[in-house]
């Protein structure tokens, strides 16, 4: 059995799921989708471990803001982010640093 799993992710985004579902949505074109959803289709960018980058959906972060959700950058995770509904979704992924249109 192997150890170890490769991945070809160069960020790891985790997004609260608890403050995603609070929301009811409020992202992508129409504002129906979760944070996670809108962002990776917005970047085109796929699921799994084979996508350039992972964007994961995480049990509850404890920071639970009104009105937002909790985004966290792994490789920077001493700055969490409070995404607002209304938020630019290119804005977010350069302040995340994910790469754009990375799976096209």
């Amino acid at each position: 059995m192997k150890d170890q799993v490769r991945s070809n992710w160069q960020q790891a985004v985790l997004v609260c799921r608890k403050c995603s579902k609070k929301l009811d949505g409020g992202f992508g074109p129409r504002g129906d989708e979760r944070l996670a959803k809108a962002l990776r289709r917005h970047l085109s960018i796929k699921k799994g471990r084979k996508a350039a980058a992972g964007i994961i959906e995480v049990d509850c972060l404890g920071v639970c803001p009104k009105g937002a959700v909790t985004v966290v950058n792994g490789a920077a995770s001493r700055d969490w982010l409070l995404v607002r509904p209304d938020a630019d979704l290119d804005m977010l992924a350069s302040e995340l640093g994910l790469p754009v249109g990375a799976d096209r």
